[in-house]
C-alpha cells in the first residue's frame, strides 16, 4: 500500500503540489481562527441551578430547595451526576452530563425539567440557571476607583452601568459583580408599635409592595384629544418611604414611620474584597461564553472598557486586577521561539549530516507541513491553541524529520545502486 501511494506521488507530482498548497492554507486558516487561551478547558460539561431565598438556614434550604430540585433532575438523559451544595439563603445543583453532549442541548433539558420541579417549591421562590460558561471562563478582571465615591455609589455604577455595557459584548456570558454595598431601603419594624396600633405584620408588607409601584389609568378623552392616564407612585426617597399609610388608629392614618424605623443601607455582606491590603475595592469578573476565542474577547472588552470610561463620573476609573491575556501572550511567544528555534537547529543538523541539499530539503519541508496539519486536526476536533497543545507541538519537532531522513536515504541509496549499475553494464571501449 505505501509503495503504490509512494508510486503514485512520484509520477502526479502536479496533484501532490496541488495537496501541499490545500495543506499551507487549510493550516494557516486554522492558525488564525482557532480558539486561544492559555491552559486547556478541562472542567466538567455541566449545567449550573442557582436558588435564592435569603434569611433561610441551610437546613431549610436543603429539604425545601436542594431536596426537590435534585430529585426531578435526575431522570434527564445523558447525565452522569448530579451534586448540590446548601448553604445559608442559597442552592447550587449541579447537573454534570456526558462529556459529547452540546452545553446548549444539556441547558434547554435543565429547562424543560425545571418547569415542573418548581412547582414543588415554595411560592416566589424561582431556580435559575447559571451562565453558559467554564470553570475557566474567568479570563477578566476590573475594579472600580474613585477617591470621592463611597463603596455603595461605586457598586451602584458597576451594576447599572458598566454590567450593563459589557453584557453586550461578543462571546461575553455573564458580569458578576463583587464588593461593596448594594443599597438598600431598610425598614426596621417595631412590634410593640405593631400591637399597639393593631396593625397586622402581612398588612405593612403588603403596604409597602403596593406603594412601590406605577399604574395605568386607562385613556381620558377630552376636546377630541385622547390623554394617556399613569399614576406615578415608586419609591424615589426615605421620604417616600416614610410616608406609606398602613392602617388607621382611631380613624387617624398611620404612617411606615410611626411603627418602623426607615433608613438607608446596604444588603447583608457574607464577605469583602480586597486588593493587595489596600482596602476593600468594586468591581466585576468577565465570565467568556463556552467555546469562544479567549483572547478575542479579551480584547473585546477592553475595547469597549475604553468606550464605557467615556461615561463614567468624574474621578471614576479602571483598574486591570487580572488579565488572561498577558498569560496567552507570553505563552504564545515562548512557545513560538521554542519552535523556532528548533526548527531551525534540526534543520542545520540535517543539512550538515546529509551534506546534500535536496535530500536535507526533503527532510526539512516535513516539519512545517506536519505542524499545519497538527493545527487543520486541532481545528477539526475543537481542540484550543493552548500551553499544552503548543508544547506538545514543540516537543514532536525533533521527531517529524525522522520519516523523512530515513525516506531521502533509502530514495538515494536507490538511485546510487541504479546509476552503479548501468554503469557496470556500459560495454568497455
Amino acid at each position: 500500500m505505501i509503495e503504490k501511494i509512494i508510486s503514485w506521488s512520484v509520477h502526479n507530482r502536479f496533484f501532490v503540489s496541488i495537496g501541499i498548497a490545500l495543506i499551507v492554507f487549510a493550516g494557516l486558516y486554522s492558525i488564525y481562527t482557532t480558539p486561544v487561551d492559555a491552559i486547556p478547558d478541562l472542567s466538567e460539561n455541566q449545567v449550573i441551578i442557582y436558588t435564592e431565598w435569603m434569611g433561610r438556614n441551610p437546613q431549610i434550604m436543603e429539604d425545601q430547595i436542594t431536596y426537590p430540585l435534585v430529585a426531578n433532575l435526575q431522570g434527564i438523559p445523558r447525565i452522569k451526576s448530579v451534586r448540590a451544595s446548601s448553604m445559608f439563603g442559597m442552592s447550587f445543583v449541579f447537573v454534570i452530563f456526558q462529556d459529547d453532549v452540546d452545553i446548549y442541548w444539556a441547558r434547554s433539558r435543565v429547562l424543560e425539567r425545571l418547569s415542573y420541579a418548581q412547582k414543588l417549591l415554595p411560592p416566589g421562590i424561582t431556580p435559575t440557571i447559571g451562565p453558559d460558561g467554564t470553570g475557566v471562563g474567568h479570563v477578566y478582571w476590573y475594579t472600580l476607583q474613585g477617591t470621592d465615591y463611597n463603596l455603595g455609589e461605586l457598586r451602584a455604577i458597576q451594576d447599572w452601568y458598566v454590567k450593563f455595557a459589557l453584557q453586550n459584548v461578543a462571546g461575553v456570558s455573564e458580569v458578576a459583580s463583587f464588593g461593596g454595598f448594594q443599597k438598600q431601603y431598610q425598614v426596621v419594624i417595631n412590634p410593640n408599635k405593631l400591637v399597639y396600633y393593631n396593625i397586622p405584620l402581612m398588612k405593612v408588607l403588603s403596604a409597602v409592595s403596593r406603594n412601590n409601584r406605577d399604574v395605568g389609568g386607562s385613556l381620558f378623552e377630552m376636546n377630541d384629544t385622547g390623554y394617556l392616564i399613569k399614576g406615578l407612585g415608586y419609591i424615589k426617597s426615605l421620604e417616600d418611604v416614610k410616608n406609606i399609610p398602613v392602617g388607621t388608629y382611631n380613624s387617624i392614618p398611620i404612617t411606615l414611620q410611626q411603627v418602623a424605623t426607615i433608613q438607608m443601607g446596604g444588603e447583608l455582606r457574607l464577605g469583602i474584597t480586597d486588593e493587595n491590603g489596600e482596602g476593600e475595592v468594586v468591581g466585576g469578573i468577565v465570565v467568556m461564553r463556552y467555546g469562544e476565542n479567549a483572547k478575542d474577547v479579551i480584547e473585546r472588552v477592553k475595547t469597549k472598557l475604553a468606550q464605557v470610561q467615556k461615561g463614567l463620573p468624574p474621578g471614576v476609573t479602571f483598574n486591570v486586577a487580572y488579565d488572561r491575556s498577558e498569560l496567552i501572550n507570553g505563552a504564545i511567544d515562548t512557545l513560538k521561539e521554542s519552535i523556532s528555534e528548533e526548527v531551525i537547529m534540526v534543520s542545520i543538523v540535517v543539512l550538515i549530516f546529509l551534506f546534500h541539499f535536496g535530500s536535507g530539503l526533503v527532510a526539512i519541508i516535513n516539519i512545517p507541513l506536519s505542524i499545519l496539519i497538527g493545527f487543520i486536526l486541532m481545528k477539526t476536533f475543537g481542540v484550543t491553541s493552548n500551553l499544552m497543545s503548543l508544547g506538545g507541538v514543540a516537543l514532536a519537532v525533533g521527531d517529524l524529520v525522522d520519516s523523512g531522513i530515513v525516506m531521502a536515504e533509502n530514495g538515494y541509496r536507490q538511485l546510487t545502486n541504479q546509476v552503479l549499475h548501468i554503469d557496470d553494464q556500459q560495454p568497455d571501449a
